[in-house]
């Protein structure tokens, strides 16, 4: 089971797995059973897919400064974590467990440097994502995006610890059966 011999019951009563009631929508990555599953995508049709997706890292404005001025002692931060950002999108079905394998066509990370903000120095971070395939490529736009900001974050935090990624979302996509849409931020 989940459970080692010899935990406690309140540990084990928290550890145990219920079956989920069903929904309305079913989940596509869970059978009727309710066990995960990758979905057969073997039916569809290849479309051009295509999906943007954002997120920031907040900053001290030293390591904002560092940055901007190419002065943290790893090397190009933003150069770096573009590289990181496109593997991100390459290597997402070895991290994501039910994402397929994709054929991308294009993934691409760019960055515009804040510091005008209310909320302090930050990096924002846009990725872009294609393929001409059977399913979507939204997951690979959110590894781009996660994995160029876990990077900076590497990179800096000799500097500072005092980073905080979020906004992480898809804000646009296109292709597949439900067509285009578009986030109302």
């Amino acid at each position: 089971g989940l459970v080692r011999s010899g935990a406690s019951s309140k540990l084990q009563a928290a550890c145990t797995l219920t079956t989920v009631a069903p929904c309305k929508a079913p989940l596509t990555h869970v059978d009727a059973s309710g066990n995960a599953h990758m979905v057969d995508v073997s039916d569809k049709p290849p479309t051009l897919r295509t999906a943007i997706a954002r997120g920031h890292i907040q900053m001290t404005k030293e390591t904002f400064d560092l940055i901007k001025q190419d002065k943290i002692k790893k090397g190009n931060v933003l150069t770096v974590a573009q590289v990181a950002g496109i593997q991100g999108a390459k290597s997402c079905s070895q991290l994501i467990p039910l994402c397929h394998p994709i054929g991308l066509t294009k993934a691409s990370v760019a960055f515009t440097m804040s510091d005008d903000l209310p909320l302090g120095h930050r990096v924002d971070i846009e990725a872009h994502v294609r393929c001409k395939g059977e399913t979507g490529v939204e997951m690979e736009a959110l590894a781009a995006v996660s994995a160029a900001a876990l990077t900076v974050f590497d990179m800096c935090k000799a500097v500072s610890k005092d980073m905080r990624i979020g906004g992480i979302r898809v804000v646009e996509k296109s292709g597949g059966k439900s067509g285009r849409w578009t986030s109302d931020e």
